[in-house]
């Protein structure tokens, strides 16, 4: 009997070891699930950030795409600097860039208050005033300001120095 006991104890364990052990059929199908549930976690994690974080910069790319800049070339302007002795003088070919293409027939029509009141202000300037890098970043600004003055539809984004010359 006591034979049987053991016996029976062993059969026990055994049958106890095997349902513990996972059958290799078994095995490749656990993995199989998490590696899908991996992928498919981070397909979601993907297509939620590019719906919710992606968008507005996409949006703003087509935005400024839509709207067409134009250039505005300006005649050369040839003035008297205003130093002391009045010997030095600024010659200067400007070229305009505009919100959108709209307003450059507006700058065509007024072109004549427009020169005038570059005139104006390039004729007020001292040679200390442009003669550096701020100096020109300051006019442009100010040439900027000046003509956005008499603009009703756009207005001058930037402002090009082609040509700039004092002697």
């Amino acid at each position: 009997m006591a034979e049987e006991e053991i016996k029976e104890e062993v059969a026990a364990a055994e049958a106890e070891k095997d349902s513990k052990k996972i059958s290799p059929l078994r095995k490749w199908i656990i993995i199989s699930l998490v590696v899908v549930f991996l992928v498919a976690a981070g397909s979601g994690g993907w297509w939620y950030y590019r719906t919710h974080f992606s968008e507005p910069a996409e949006k703003e790319v087509e935005q400024t795409i839509d709207v067409k800049k134009g250039i505005w070339p300006l005649d050369s302007i040839i003035v008297n600097l205003m130093d002391n002795n009045g010997e030095r003088y600024l010659k200067i070919t400007i070229q305009l860039e505009t919100s959108n293409e709209a307003c450059i027939p507006e700058l065509d029509l007024l072109k004549p208050e427009i020169m005038d009141g570059l005139l104006d202000l390039l004729s007020s300037k001292k040679y200390i005033q442009i003669v550096g890098f701020e100096g020109k970043q300051r006019l442009r600004d100010e040439i900027a300001i000046r003509v956005n003055n008499y603009l009703d539809k756009g207005q001058i984004t930037k402002v090009y120095f082609t040509e700039f010359i004092i002697q």
